[in-house]
């Protein structure tokens, strides 16, 4: 781990874990707080690394202090919930020793009733002997090939601190020191451009990033996504369009990007165009393994919701209902689902 005042999330986080590893590793960037301390309950293997506004460099130093065969490697605000534990003790007691690297699913994003709402899947466990490397001194990945295993594991971010401006910082600081972008650096840079609203600006880098022929596809479709996002907020829904209509160039439709389209359509009041894309989300079948982004909402709820609202406005009150139910085995508190059913009970369905 690499970690920089953490005190209120890294026991929380070491707990989750002290009984399923055989060491642990602090690597600490400059704590100020009483993160330090906390670990200490944990390990003695505490190390100090001079920040350099470079993530994997720091990470690359914690993994060499590595003295076991496999590397698992978290954050301060991850967990493994209970259930993951036990996941992770039955695949360590029998393990392939073949297997180069283990990825597990890392749900990073929630509703207010604890619904996984992002996920994807990252190289977790790795084989210290491959000696692989992080690469990129900000939104850093692990570089790694061979024979992985897609384990059905998850790592839980319950992120307590946010630092909204240290990313977008870093990357500011690397332009003004004449720094060249990579291809990934245009891409996370515009990422970070978009989360602060200064849209015009990432849509200048998210376009090189779409204009190059290199890149991975998922980020590609990530970024069709986003751009819809976009051209649908300034009321431009043509040009949203084409945008997902560009993903499915990169991969099968995604429902994500399906009821993107739906959305633009209902709200041009264009109805049985959006059904009909609400209707394609729901017949798809999300991807069990790819390392890419999934929103479960736009697999699950959502387009019964949309549906809910589209057949409603077509005076099929029946359909409406029902996709409102099934959207409501979802999220049995929703308001909007609840009033949806007072609604259909007022007028007798």
């Amino acid at each position: 781990m690499i970690i920089k005042d953490e005190e209120d999330t890294i026991e929380r986080c070491l707990s989750s874990v002290k009984d399923i590893v055989d060491e642990i590793i602090i690597v600490d960037t400059g704590s100020s707080d009483n993160t330090k301390d906390i670990c200490t309950r944990f390990t003695d293997k505490i190390y100090d690394f001079k920040w350099i506004n470079d993530f994997s460099s720091a990470r690359n130093f914690s993994f060499s202090k590595a003295t076991k065969e496999h590397i698992l490697w978290l954050d301060a605000d991850d967990i493994l919930l209970p259930k993951d534990m036990e996941k992770f003790k039955i695949i360590k007691g029998s393990f392939d020793t073949s297997l180069d690297s283990v990825t597990m699913k890392y749900n990073i994003g929630f509703d207010e009733y604890g619904n996984i709402t992002l996920s994807y899947r990252r190289n977790r466990l790795v084989k210290a002997s491959r000696n692989f490397k992080w690469i990129g001194f900000i939104h850093e990945y692990l570089e790694v090939y061979g024979n992985a295993l897609d384990s059905d594991i998850n790592i839980t971010h319950k992120k307590v601190h946010y630092k909204p401006n240290r990313n977008i910082q870093i990357y500011e600081d690397k332009l003004k020191e004449g720094m060249h972008f990579s291809l990934r650096d245009i891409l996370y840079y515009g990422n970070e451009l978009y989360d602060h609203k200064r849209y015009v600006e990432a849509i200048k880098y998210y376009s090189k990033f779409l204009a190059s022929d290199e890149g991975w596809l998922e980020d590609k479709i990530r970024v069709c996504n986003n751009m819809c996002d976009y051209y649908l907020s300034i009321n431009k829904p043509e040009k949203a369009r084409k945008y997902i209509f560009k993903s499915f160039e990169y991969d099968n439709p995604r429902a994500e990007g399906c009821c993107q389209i739906g959305f633009s359509f209902l709200n041009e009041n264009k109805l049985y165009q959006a059904i009909f894309w609400y209707e394609t989300a729901l017949r798809l079948e999300k991807p069990k393994n790819s390392l890419g982004f999934f929103n479960d909402a736009y697999w699950t709820w959502i387009p019964h919701l949309q549906l809910c609202v589209c057949y409603d406005k077509l005076g099929n009150h029946k359909l409406a209902c029902s996709h409102n139910e099934i959207a409501r085995k979802f999220r049995p508190a929703d308001k909007h689902i609840l009033f949806n059913k007072k609604y259909f009970e007022n007028i007798g369905i």
